[in-house]
């Protein structure tokens, strides 16, 4: 049973990503437009920095300027006009806490989310707007909870549709009937990557799907307690192929939007051929159909819940991170 190495039962919560998904969205949290923003900045450390570069991502072929940061220090270019969306799921990340000291005394425009702690009484105290989410076993856990209830809040700001909302939230549950638990099978896609996964696992990825392949990255250093690289595929080409030319622990693993750039393909497809000659093992995962949104989430979906079974598979307790623990008690 998957409960006796995975004790703190992470598998349950990601089973029911897509009903947290649906239920966040639904929330009655009051949904917020503001205008006159000049750059968004998404703010936020490990599983909440992994939702600033989901929107980050959403938003990459529209006009709005967006940064994310991962640390004390926002933009020099925010002013009165700039957004400043904090997220953490703990409250009292101080990196993140930082930053929203900072963006409050800029006076720039600021929505906070977080489940407690230090974050929501600096917001309350000082009137700055915030939405209180509700955690789901651990931040990287509680990915759609916040991902779906800042959908529910900032619709209307980021300019995304409600419709690819929706459509996001509808294969989030058609791809958790394939690779939830309760279908261990040779049917179940992440269980099959999880099994295939050894040494060091190398992400490619294209424009676009980066925020998938740095998610990716970081639960399997979480989860599983492996390490693992990523890199865009492109770039690769002009300096990491070359590694390549010497035997490797590293297991080359090739993210694939349906609609990547035509250069794009004809690159992935140089690359494979490149694999072949050589005889280098790889495995891809390409996206589905439909809105961008709906390609991300449902590749984060599936390779979080292979970070799960690779954990599982090694005997993996997924959910303790004494080493960050050690970290942060010496902060």
């Amino acid at each position: 049973m998957l409960e006796k190495i995975d004790t703190q039962k992470m598998f349950e919560v990601y089973d029911r990503w897509p009903e947290i998904a649906k239920e966040s969205f639904e929330f009655d949290h009051i949904p917020i437009d503001f205008d006159n923003i000049n750059q968004i900045v998404f703010v936020g450390m490990g599983g909440s920095g992994a939702i600033g570069d989901v929107f980050a991502s959403i938003l990459s072929k529209t006009n709005i300027h967006v940064n994310v940061v991962k640390g004390y220090l926002l933009p020099k270019t925010v002013d009165s006009n700039s957004l400043v969306i904090t997220t953490s799921v703990s409250g009292n990340t101080v990196e993140t806490l930082s930053v929203l000291e900072s963006a409050y005394k800029l006076g720039c425009k600021i929505i906070a989310f977080s489940s407690g702690g230090i974050m929501e009484k600096y917001c309350r105290e000082n009137k700055i707007e915030y939405r209180l989410v509700p955690r789901y076993h651990s931040p990287r856990a509680s990915f759609t909870s916040y991902l779906y209830t800042m959908l529910r809040v900032l619709h209307s700001t980021l300019k995304i549709k409600q419709d690819d909302i929706s459509e996001s939230i509808t294969e989030l549950k058609n791809y958790g009937k394939k690779i939830n638990s309760y279908n261990l099978t040779k049917d179940n896609t992440s269980l099959n990557l999880a099994e295939w996964i050894s040494g060091i696992p190398l992400i490619y990825y294209p424009f676009g799907l980066q925020s998938v392949a740095v998610r990716f990255k970081n639960v399997l250093q979480e989860n599983a307690k492996i390490h693992a690289i990523t890199e865009d595929v492109i770039e690769a080409c002009h300096n990491g192929i070359v590694s390549w030319e010497k035997k490797s622990i590293v297991k080359p693993i090739l993210l694939q939007g349906v609609d990547d750039y035509i250069k794009t393909k004809e690159r992935w497809q140089i690359i494979k051929e490149y694999f072949h000659e050589n005889n280098i093992d790889y495995r891809e995962v390409i996206s589905t159909n439909g809105s961008i949104l709906s390609k991300i989430i449902t590749m984060i979906y599936l390779l979080d819940d292979t970070s799960l079974y690779k954990a599982i598979l090694d005997k993996i307790d997924p959910t303790p991170v004494k080493s960050i623990d050690y970290i942060k008690n010496k902060l």
